[in-house]
């Protein structure tokens, strides 16, 4: 038996990355899946390979939400799980930050959490409870410079974690966040992202991030999607039962402090 089983759980920004492992997971637990995004034929290949239901869902549009909403009702009748997972990344100073790049970054990370809760809450109610896990970060509960936008969005996300658990726990629905330090994606490491890059430049910036997470993160190394995938799974089954709103940290030790021998 799969932890998982009778689950109807949606996953946003499920196409690559995080989102993607978080899928693949999920439905080797048992759940229906319903995979969420932009990049449609990313996310249509993996709702194919992984037997789990496709649908086009830009986070910041109310419409796609209600449009995600039906679909996945219409395929498996009530969704009881939401991953809040999409999400962007920009790096800027704050003072060099144009207001329409901060103001993407909040779209994306900030208002999609808020518009999935709103939406899908009341959906997961009707289905007599369950969970919303949200993809925070290492930098929404603590600074990190140039980027700012981004550490904004996270920081946000914890709060409304916390109110959504406050408000929500009558209706059985039970909210937390994840909060990931560096994890080797394409948000990392935007060379995964070009096709046609150089692969020489590629390996090199590879080597040269795994020398500074080296230096960074107690632990030593980048962290792996899949780990960040087994933390939203304990958040999303029954072996976080009595845990809501809580920020769960997944950081390979960075936030601890810094050691100086």
């Amino acid at each position: 038996m799969g932890k998982l089983d009778g689950r109807v759980v949606l996953i946003t920004g499920a196409a690559r990355g995080q989102g993607e492992q978080e899928a693949r997971l999920f439905a080797r637990e048992g759940a229906a899946v319903v995979v969420a995004d932009v990049l449609d034929d990313q996310g249509e290949a993996l709702a194919k390979e992984i037997g789990a239901r496709y649908v086009h869902l830009d986070v910041r549009e109310e419409d796609d939400w209600c449009a995600a909403v039906a679909r996945a009702k219409e395929a498996y009748g009530r969704i009881d799980g939401l991953v809040n997972n999409a999400g962007i990344l920009r790096f800027n100073e704050l003072v060099d930050t144009p207001l329409e790049e901060f103001q993407q970054v909040v779209q994306v990370n900030q208002v999609g959490v808020f518009l999935g809760i709103r939406t899908v809450a009341p959906e997961i109610a009707r289905a007599g409870g369950g969970t919303i896990v949200n993809t925070a970060s290492y930098a929404g509960l603590t600074g990190m410079a140039c980027v700012g936008a981004y550490a904004a969005t996270k920081h946000a996300i914890v709060g409304l974690t916390r109110v959504a658990a406050l408000e929500l726990a009558a209706k059985r629905i039970r909210v937390n966040a994840v909060c990931p330090g560096a994890i080797d994606t394409a948000m990392s490491n935007p060379a995964q992202l070009d096709p046609d890059a150089d692969p020489a430049v590629s390996a090199a910036t590879s080597r040269a991030l795994d020398e500074l997470y080296r230096k960074l993160v107690p632990l030593g190394r980048i962290g792996r999607p899949e780990e960040v995938a087994r933390l939203a799974l304990f958040l999303t089954g029954e072996d976080s039962s009595y845990i809501t709103g809580q920020p769960f940290v997944i950081d390979g030790g960075w936030l601890a402090g810094v050691s100086v021998i």
